[in-house]
């Protein structure tokens, strides 16, 4: 069974403000994204069965408000193949009893940060008390690492080395980097290589197949394959999309001498059970 790790519920266009809308039109050359989640849409776009981690998020910089509760009624109507996370932005009051709620009052199984989008870095001392509490209840924990159309989202919050310092303190949380750090693809492989408990996804990635390309060679040449995870990003993309653009790869290099990725380690990946790696069986 293939297991998506970053996909996402909301209500669109509620849980958004209407700049965070129309900064969005970038990711699709001044049209506005349709972001609209349906799980019968979600899963008649996947031709394996699938298991998928399922957030919303909160960021009150950058217009994106979702709350627990949403996430965890999604997760009821479907708790054969949804798997629930919380979120918080420690930017705002009240975020550690969201925590708690959402966890031992809602359920919820994980935690999903916004770092860039939210405005602050996953390093910073103040969040402290959710390493602790995740160290303490096992939750692993998925970040946005990478590039974002949202201007007043900060990029050093968004660098992969900013979970280096967390990882040392806190060895045992199952640490995830969502789009393999895109663009910072580099950083994030060698964060990932270094600490036994940081992994990395690589959602939304396959429709920049030549950069893809390229993040996944450095995947291959640091020998990280056993620490990348499937994931989609939902509904930005499909699970079927996202297999064909990894099944593809290798065909763009035809004619060239361009060396060639493990395809046998790739498909690994894609059939790697990464629930109980996560703590999540």
């Amino acid at each position: 069974m293939l297991i998506d790790v970053h996909s996402h519920f909301w209500e669109y266009p509620r849980d958004f403000t209407a700049d965070f809308r129309e900064q969005a039109k970038r990711a699709r050359a001044g049209l506005e994204v349709d972001l609209t989640v349906r799980y019968e849409d979600y899963h008649a776009a996947c031709r394996v069965p699938v298991r998928t981690i399922v957030f919303g998020g909160k960021a009150r910089l950058s217009g994106v408000w979702v709350e627990d509760a949403s996430i965890a009624r999604y997760v009821a109507a479907h708790p054969d193949t949804l798997i629930g996370f919380l979120s918080v932005d420690p930017t705002q009051p009240g975020w550690e009893k969201e925590l708690r709620d959402g966890h031992e009052q809602l359920g919820l199984r994980g935690i999903k940060l916004l770092p860039m989008y939210a405005g602050f870095r996953p390093d910073d001392e103040r969040l402290e008390p959710l390493w602790r509490y995740a160290a303490k209840h096992k939750l692993p924990v998925l970040l946005h690492t990478g590039t974002t159309f949202v201007s007043q989202a900060p990029l050093e919050c968004t660098l992969p080395r900013h979970i280096e310092p967390v990882a040392v303190r806190h060895p045992e949380v199952k640490i995830i980097l969502a789009h393999l750090g895109h663009p910072y693809e580099g950083e994030c492989v060698v964060v990932i290589r270094k600490h036994p408990n940081v992994y990395a996804d690589i959602s939304a990635l396959h429709y920049r197949p030549f950069q893809f390309y390229h993040s996944l060679m450095l995947v291959q040449e640091y020998g990280v394959w056993d620490k990348v995870l499937f994931g989609t990003d939902y509904p930005f993309t499909t699970v079927n999309a996202t297999l064909d653009g990894l099944q593809s790869m290798n065909r763009m290099l035809d004619g060239t001498a361009l060396p060639r990725l493990d395809e046998a380690k790739i498909e690994r990946m894609m059939e790697r059970d990464t629930l109980p790696l996560l703590g999540l069986a």
